[in-house]
């Protein structure tokens, strides 16, 4: 067993930047050994009063929109600019075998290369919206490590996609123009969170119908309601490939944490995030106390069995299973 390092140490490296700390700190966030868990939970305690000074962008499409084509180009164009891109890019995970292909740093040529980005991919295991189970932590492991923009590149597919807003301070979302996208393809949930679309891969012979895609939505936007950030969600072109249309993205970003800055909704929208992470982490915390308990475990397959048996609803087995854990915990003298 690997001894844990000096937690001191641990986080003054991770706080100077360490390259080869902060590969291991996201390597612990993701480990299911409870020691690499509990070791790391005191480690962001220590981290949280350097983190929350970044940007945090979330960026979403259909696959085969050229998500990780587009973070390429777009953090190296940011790099150049003076900043510190912190990327982390999500790979679906097979639900039969549980394996994910982590091919998205492979396709981040220019990025994986540069001195002044960092890029992690991570399974998304069964996690829902598109991200990996520990999204959260990793973004604060970053921004402590002196990383000022984080990206994160969601799956892409699924209607649960959406919870990537409840981590991020801006959401954009890619489309292609011609490829089953346009209005009626993407799911209106997803548009209707979106602080900007733009139309990737306008380049060559795609020129003309980007441009109509981007006529067509920013005509469908005005069917939707006002956004409470005060916000108006532009419709831009650009091509990745070429690497056109980012400086006009870039400029859009800025405006809109300057508007949600001065209007004091930025950081609102953040205690927002962090409470909501509370209330999700209380619930994972019991569901693994629950299922770590024998008796609990045993209890449940039988109602399982029960339910799918029609013997018993799921809200009936759901509040025995609850009473029974309750039980356990008070016979502990442990509480929750």
């Amino acid at each position: 067993m690997t001894r844990l390092p000096d937690k001191e140490s641990f986080v003054e490296r991770l706080l100077s930047g360490d390259r080869v700390t902060l590969g291991r700190a996201l390597t612990l966030i993701e480990s299911r050994r409870t020691a690499d868990r509990a070791y790391m939970e005191d480690v962001l305690d220590r981290l949280m009063p350097h983190t929350g000074r970044s940007l945090r962008i979330g960026i979403t499409g259909s696959p085969g929109v050229g998500k990780s084509t587009f973070i390429d180009s777009f953090g190296s164009w940011l790099i150049a600019r003076g900043h510190r891109v912190g990327v982390l890019a999500v790979d679906p995970t097979s639900k039969r075998t549980g394996g994910s292909i982590l091919g998205d740093k492979t396709r981040m040529i220019h990025l994986s290369r540069a001195s002044q980005a960092f890029i992690r991919p991570s399974p998304a295991g069964k996690s829902l919206g598109g991200v990996a189970a520990r999204t959260r932590e990793s973004i604060l492991v970053l921004e402590a490590a002196g990383y000022d923009l984080i990206l994160i590149e969601t799956v892409g597919v699924g209607q649960s996609e959406t919870a990537v807003y409840d981590m991020t301070d801006f959401y954009l979302l890619l489309i292609l123009a011609g490829a089953g996208d346009e209005l009626q393809g993407i799911k209106r949930g997803v548009v209707e969170l979106a602080d900007m679309i733009v139309v990737n891969k306008a380049d060559g012979d795609r020129i003309a119908a980007a441009r109509r895609a981007q006529a067509a939505y920013r005509q469908a936007l005005h069917l939707f309601p006002p956004k409470e950030s005060g916000w108006t969600p532009p419709v831009l072109t650009a091509s990745a490939l070429e690497q056109t249309g980012l400086d006009a993205i870039w400029q859009h970003i800025t405006d809109y944490r300057r508007l949600t800055t001065e209007s004091g909704y930025f950081d609102t929208k953040r205690r927002r995030q962090l409470a909501r992470w509370m209330h999700d982490a209380v619930q994972t915390e019991i569901l693994d106390r629950l299922f770590k308990d024998t008796l609990l475990s045993e209890t449940a397959q039988k109602l399982e069995t029960d339910v799918t048996n029609l013997k018993k609803s799921p809200i009936g087995a759901a509040k025995q299973l609850v009473s029974l854990f309750l039980r356990q915990n008070a016979r502990n003298g442990s509480g929750l």
